[in-house]
């Protein structure tokens, strides 16, 4: 299997165009104003808008109104949503939906891990969830950078797992062996500074997930 993989946090477009060509699927952009690398629905439509055929841009939520959302779907041609709050599987589904059309996104759901999450209860409590994005728990709900404990994650989760936390170029390739997941997901392992990525990072990861793949 071809692990899929997403750059996150993107800011810059030289940092787009290096993502794309290194051979992401996905990229981020973060819709937090919490967030170091928030970025406004305008600058995020002009990112996008240098994305090649067939790599996805994604949007990235945390607990969000349901205004501020279908502003940025109006805004930006987002083709995923992920959502890293508390939002219930009733409040994604409803977000999700494109103004003014009845269709929706299709949209992943993050879960902080660390010990006492049940992984099979935040797996079950959000079917319409198309994925789980695994990530380190922080306070605030902002990325950490850390990895959390991999034995964490049950055998049989059910469900197609993104994996995220901690990863960069060099632990890259062992989560993929041992962990085998659907797509991984970085944004401070590709970095010089909060929101501004290394293209020689993003080449040097997408390169050690190759390896893994075989």
């Amino acid at each position: 299997m071809r692990t899929r993989i997403k750059i996150c946090g993107l800011t810059r477009p030289q940092d787009v165009i290096a993502a794309a060509e290194a051979g992401a699927d996905a990229v981020g952009f973060v819709f937090y104003p919490a967030s170091p690398r928030n970025v406004t629905f305008g600058l995020a439509a002009e990112l996008a808008a240098l994305l090649p055929p067939f790599v996805t841009a994604v949007g990235l939520f945390v607990n969000p109104q349901a205004e501020f959302v279908a502003e940025a779907l109006r805004s930006v041609s987002l083709q995923w949503l992920q959502f890293h709050g508390d939002e219930s599987d009733a409040q994604c589904a409803a977000l999700s939906v494109i103004p003014g059309t009845g269709k929706s996104l299709p949209w992943i759901k993050a879960v902080r891990m660390r010990p006492g999450v049940d992984l099979l209860e935040s797996s079950a409590s959000h079917p319409g969830a198309r994925g789980l994005l695994l990530d380190a728990f922080a306070e605030g709900y902002g990325g950490s950078g850390r990895m959390f404990d991999w034995s964490l994650i049950p055998p049989g989760a059910g469900r197609l797992l993104v994996l995220s936390g901690g990863l960069d170029p060099g632990n890259v390739g062992e989560a993929i062996r041992r962990l085998r997941p659907w797509a991984v997901d970085v944004s401070s392992g590709v970095e010089v500074a909060k929101g501004i990525k290394d293209a020689a990072k993003i080449a040097a990861f997408v390169a050690g997930v190759r390896n893994a793949d075989g």
